[in-house]
């Protein structure tokens, strides 16, 4: 099975629905929605609040399920995985960046980082080379003892990406990565994202309501109450 940009795909949805009750009522988000994302692809939703965009990088994540359809990532059918299951699964090829960086401020940089390390069979030298390496990555190499209150926005997204990327997952999920900072922290963001994509290979899947930001995506997803509108296809670098 194919993606239509021509590569093994990452994820696949096949028919999936999502239904969300509030009380008795019923409020559908996604309407048996087809989705093919290629390995090494960056892909951008695009669409109003509430089309359903979070809700596909929630399922891709396998932070929530669908009501109907199947959800395959990485070639593993996530429907099929108990809680344990998924939640190593989460550990070992996702990696989440969201727009409120969600640090720990009582934590230095380093140890936001090594976070996910923790929960490894890594012994603390085989953890610190590890964040020190993704320190070096995301430019923050000389801020590995600061709190977060100690540095800027940008550098707290920084932060962020780099215990995102700590485990080498092979998907990144970010959720309006770019929303609470300046435009030019945002240019810095958005050209990491592009780096970890190029050079590391990291596939990428972006919510975002900035057009410059998806800009920097391969292809561009337009969402609907729930129903994919429109694509726009753009050549790799």
């Amino acid at each position: 099975m194919d993606s239509p940009t021509g590569g093994r795909p990452i994820i696949a949805l096949r028919g999936v629905s999502k239904t969300y009750k509030r009380d008795t009522i019923e409020v559908p988000v996604l309407a048996q929605l087809d989705l093919d994302v290629a390995e090494g692809e960056f892909l951008a939703l695009m669409g109003p609040s509430g089309s359903g965009k979070s809700t596909i990088l929630n399922l891709v994540s396998g932070i929530d399920s669908p009501t109907a359809g199947r959800v395959v990532v990485a070639g593993v059918d996530l429907g099929s995985l108990d809680q344990a299951a998924l939640a190593a699964f989460r550990a070992r090829h996702v990696g989440f960046i969201f727009q409120s960086y969600n640090l720990i401020p009582v934590l230095t940089a380093f140890q936001n980082v090594e976070l996910p390390l923790l929960l490894t069979g890594l012994d603390r030298r085989q953890r610190k080379q590890h964040v020190l390496d993704v320190l070096g990555i995301v430019g923050l190499h000389g801020r590995s003892e600061h709190y977060p209150r100690q540095l800027s926005g940008g550098q707290e997204q920084r932060v962020a990406i780099a215990r995102a990327i700590v485990s080498d997952p092979s998907l990144l999920v970010a959720d309006e990565p770019t929303g609470d900072l300046d435009a030019a922290s945002a240019t810095e963001i958005l050209d990491l994202l592009g780096r970890l994509n190029r050079e590391f290979g990291k596939s990428v899947v972006m919510v975002t309501h900035d057009p410059r930001a998806a800009e920097r995506a391969h292809r561009v997803l337009h969402l609907d109450k729930g129903v994919l509108v429109e694509s726009v296809q753009r050549d790799r670098p």
